[in-house]
């Protein structure tokens, strides 16, 4: 089993002024969580030969993820580095219309390893995208973040898509969900 590393749109303003005055600052410390989380899990994929993936989201002009811009870059704990691969999306589906499906055919890939950013949008959409096309996924159940969204908080986002998609399958492919520090690279 070939093994890659993707983390999905961990850029500098992916939460920023989503939430309220009082819960920002939560979502800004959850943010720092994650991307702490995923850093040592890019430490033990680059120990261990995993190819690293990171998939930025392309907003247009005005947007929070504008291109180019400040906010549009990867957090600079996960900036890649000589060897990764950096897929551009603009949409939620980090295959759609991008070359990301090429990347994981050239590879060998028949595993990923997932993190990042919104949970609800492009964490899930690509996970379950993935498993369809036929690719195991073990996704960092801490690893991945979002803003509330209307009366449900993050964290309420985050523990209902850990339960959902623990266990989503489609045929012999499977999504597995579990803490960054057990995966096994």
């Amino acid at each position: 089993m070939t093994t890659a590393l993707l983390f999905i749109d961990v850029q500098n303003h992916i939460l920023h002024g989503l939430g309220s005055p009082e819960r920002q600052p939560l979502l800004d410390r959850r943010l720092d969580e994650v991307v702490g989380r995923l850093a040592v899990l890019r430490q033990r994929a680059s120990a261990a030969g995993v190819q690293v993936i990171l998939v930025q989201h392309d907003g247009d002009g005005g947007y929070r993820l504008a291109t180019g811009g400040e906010g549009w870059k990867i957090r600079r704990e996960l900036s890649p580095v000589e060897g990764d691969i950096v897929v551009h999306k603009r949409s939620c589906d980090s295959f759609f219309a991008t070359d990301l499906a090429g990347h994981l055919q050239r590879l060998g890939v028949t595993r990923l390893v997932v993190g990042g950013c919104m949970t609800q949008f492009c964490v899930d959409t690509t996970v379950r995208r993935a498993v369809s096309m036929g690719y195991d996924v073990t996704l960092a159940g801490d690893g991945h973040t979002t803003a509330d969204s209307g009366a449900l908080s993050f964290e309420q986002i985050i523990a209902h898509h850990n339960a959902l998609l623990n266990g989503f399958n489609a045929g012999p492919h499977l999504v597995e969900v579990c803490p960054a520090a057990a995966i096994a690279l």
